[in-house]
Order: C-alpha cells, then structure tokens, then sequence
C-alpha cells in the first residue's frame, strides 16, 4: 500500500482526497469531555456538599442554590433535554432559600420542633447518600470476568507404566492358575422318579395309633448325596400334606422351624 502523496489529505477507493467535502459536518460538541457524570440531582446536591465540605444537617442555601443553577445553567447549553429533571431541583432550591429569607413565626410542629423548610431536603440527600455508599460496596466487590477470571485448568495424567514382568512372574501365574483349576469338578445329575402315593403307604404305615410322630423319624437316615437326602424330604412332606388333605392324618407344628408331628385320624386307611 503506498503512502499519501505531499498535499493529499486520504485516499478514498484509491483515489486522493485534496480538500474536505463541503458537506462534512463536525458537530461542536464531538470533541466535548465530560469530567463529571451525574445521574440525577440528588447526585448533583450530594457532590457540590462533599466538594464544599458542606454540614448536610446545616446547608447555606444560598451558596448550594448559585453553584447548583451555575450548572443547571452549562447544561441547557449543551442540551437542554437532559435539564428537565435538574429544572424541577432548582425550583425547589429556589422557593427553599425563599423561604428562609422570609420571616418566620416563632411556630413548632406537632413534634415540638421548629419547621426548618431545608427539613426535606435533607432527609431526601441522607436516604440518597446511603444508598450511594451501599452501591459503592457493592462496586467495590470482586466481580467475576471484571476483577478475576475463572481458573480453567485441564490435567493430563501421564499414562500408567507398564507392569515389569520377569519369568517367574509369568511361572507363578501358571501355577495359580492350575492350582485353581482344580477346585472346579464337573458333576452330573441324575434323574431320580419318587413316587408320592409310594410314600404316603410308608407313612401311614409307620404311623401306630393315635400318637403323634415326628416327621423325621418316618423319613429315617437315607444313603446318598446331598440332593438325594432333599428329595427324600420334599417327597416325604408333599405326602404328609396329601394325607392330611384326604383327611387321613393331622399334622402339628408349635411354632416355625419346629419339629413336624403326624398322627392317624379315626384309624388307618390303605392307600391304593
């Protein structure tokens, strides 16, 4: 990109610009800084008392109205829209410092105090002043994104060290796991028929009377596996359920996990 030639003032779509267009208009005020922002004029009142070191409970009226409408004043200059609000204060300064210049009757309130007309005032620049330190606080509080940033911080783990195998490792691995083979032995089940009515005929045939006896002296001592003992004792109480059904025998049991008695009822009958 070339430079400007001596005497041109910009290049506009490559082409030099030796004088100003007529029609540019420069506002005048858009060179215009403003050192003080106020954002109404209680704000106004509560800067031109702490610049003045003025006594808020004891404001010199005259001299807060003059330097209040000096800036009322600067600001229907620049723009007189903004002075709305600021118009209505200074009304009000105005009849205030009135009103002290007039007499007044030595008169109280109804609170027994005298009637001060800046009474108002005062109370309105009080609640605005708490308010404004109160903001302040919370200003002055670390905010995220303005005074700190959330701390973002992604770890990478190093990878995990591979395990330092030798050969007797990999024997004693072996070794375990033949050692725990073993443990594991194949079984096979065997189907085995009992027969209900078969034992229901034993059972009424062991049974003598009409005492009572317990279940597992009818069942007795039977050889063989675990399962065979357990089908033995399923088989033998399905029958005894049968019977009492058929209204042959009646069973007994006091309370739960108690021993099972059986007895005849009105005599033995044979089972077909």
């Amino acid at each position: 990109m070339s430079l400007p030639q001596q005497g041109v003032l910009a290049l506009v779509h490559g082409q030099p610009l030796t004088e100003l267009p007529a029609e540019l208009y420069i506002p005048p005020d858009a060179l215009a800084v403003y050192l003080h922002a106020f954002e109404g004029p209680l704000d106004l009142l509560s800067w031109l008392i702490r610049r003045n070191r003025l006594d808020v409970l004891d404001i010199p009226m005259a001299r807060l109205t003059e330097q209040y409408m000096e800036y009322v004043d600067w600001m229907r200059r620049q723009k007189f829209e903004l002075a709305a609000d600021y118009l209505v204060m200074a009304v009000w300064l105005i009849e205030i410092k009135s009103r002290m210049l007039l007499p007044r009757p030595a008169l109280q309130s109804e609170d027994g105090q005298d009637d001060d007309p800046r009474a108002r005032l005062v109370q309105r620049l009080l609640d605005y002043e708490m308010i404004r330190l109160a903001a302040a606080r919370i200003d002055a509080l670390p905010r995220l994104e303005r005074d700190f940033l959330p701390a973002r911080a992604q770890a990478e783990l190093p990878a995990a060290p591979l395990p330092q195998v030798v050969p007797e490792d990999i024997q004693q691995a072996w070794l375990g796991l033949l050692s725990r083979t073993g443990l594991r032995a194949r079984h096979r089940a065997a189907r085995r028929e009992l027969s209900v009515r078969e034992t229901m005929g034993r059972l009424l045939g062991g049974l003598q009377g009409e005492l009572f006896t317990e279940l597992g002296e009818l069942v007795g001592q039977t050889d063989g596996s675990r399962a065979a003992r357990v089908s033995q004792w399923v088989v033998h109480l399905l029958a005894a359920l049968e019977l009492a059904r058929e209204g042959q025998v009646e069973i007994q049991q006091n309370e739960p996990f108690a021993p099972i008695y059986l007895r005849l009822v009105g005599g033995a009958v044979d089972v077909a």
